[in-house]
């Protein structure tokens, strides 16, 4: 993802999802402003409190192409706006009178009191009653070392080190801030058209359902997904690629999906593990959690773990869940 945070002229019109990315819709956002608990009648005592995304992350995650992709949505975006700032942002945003109901900030961490102050504004939105979320963007070390040298640019924490040092410090600086964050999308395989995608595929309903799952399949032998929340196994399952008609194909062909789920054991684990889902679903809605990532895995990520993917998303979405599929290490090999 070279182009992520290249300067002004990156590509902001819309794009196609890339390869290996699907979305199985279970409703739609109609825009629906958030309210304080206050619920008496009146302009005064029922303003209206814009939406508030706050987009962090590594710096050369790709945190400008995700704050370009809420503006194009038609959020106003406010870039490295002082934490401290938030809570004043939000203020104007609900005495507009509907004319900003989504507001989405970005910001960095570049020193402790930064960070400071940043989760007093955070502490502050929640007292008010404010609905806000963490949008954090992630990415190896590698990664991110490679687009920091293809622009020629320094680390913005590197100081006399290397780059490595600066993206370590900022990485401690962040850790507890991605902890608390609602969705993180690792961006170190994405292009920007893709991460676009992504984006466009949380934010671009008309109705926010209560939550959103991105199920991802992933091949082992290229690493874990970073941004995932619960990871499956497909490997105890017999593999295609041994099968010398199914090698060409995918877990998204007919033959492969049906050789699949019949072999002992799949269609059991995908009606248990469904069943499982629905109440870690029911947990992470009464928490308030609007984001869940399931990756699936299998060796190369090709043909187990591809058609498992496939029905657990639709299983999701017939739970009510709007389900996103993204196919990692699809065609990789």
């Amino acid at each position: 993802m070279s182009e992520h945070e290249t300067g002004p002229g990156a590509d902001r019109a819309q794009q196609p999802p890339g390869p290996g990315v699907t979305r199985r819709d279970a409703g739609h956002d109609d825009g629906a402003q958030v309210k304080t608990g206050n619920d008496k009648a009146g302009p005064a005592a029922e303003a209206a409190i814009p939406e508030l995304v706050i987009i962090s992350g590594m710096s050369g995650a790709g945190r400008s192409t995700a704050a370009k992709c809420l503006e194009d949505l038609g959020w106003f975006v406010v870039d490295n706006l002082p934490p401290a700032l938030i809570p004043t942002m939000v203020e104007l945003g609900a005495r507009s009178q509907g004319n900003v109901a989504r507001i989405a900030v970005v910001v960095d961490v570049r020193g402790r009191r930064f960070f400071d102050n940043l989760r007093e504004s955070l502490a502050d939105l929640d007292a008010r009653g404010v609905t806000r979320r963490i949008v954090f963007l992630e990415s190896s070390d590698e990664a991110l070392v490679r687009r920091f040298e293809s622009v020629r640019r320094p680390h913005p924490l590197q100081g006399d080190g290397r780059i490595v040092d600066g993206i370590a410090a900022e990485r401690e600086l962040l850790r507890e801030l991605r902890g608390d964050a609602d969705l993180v999308i690792d961006t170190s395989s994405l292009n920007v058209h893709e991460l676009r995608a992504k984006m466009d595929a949380q934010f671009a309903g008309e109705e926010e359902p209560e939550l959103r799952a991105t199920v991802m399949s992933f091949g082992f032998k290229y690493g874990l997904p970073v941004d995932a929340d619960l990871v499956v196994d497909m490997r105890f399952l017999p593999n295609p690629h041994w099968v010398p008609e199914l090698r060409p194909y995918t877990g998204l062909n007919e033959e492969v999906a049906s050789y699949v789920f019949n072999q002992p054991g799949a269609k059991e684990f995908l009606d248990r593990y469904a069943e499982l889902l629905r109440l870690v679903a029911a947990g992470y809605r009464r928490e308030g959690k609007r984001y869940v990532t399931i990756a699936v895995g299998c060796t190369g990520g090709k043909h187990r773990s591809v058609a498992m993917s496939e029905k657990l998303a639709a299983r999701l979405a017939a739970e009510g869940v709007e389900t996103v599929v993204v196919h990692r290490d699809m065609g990789r090999e």
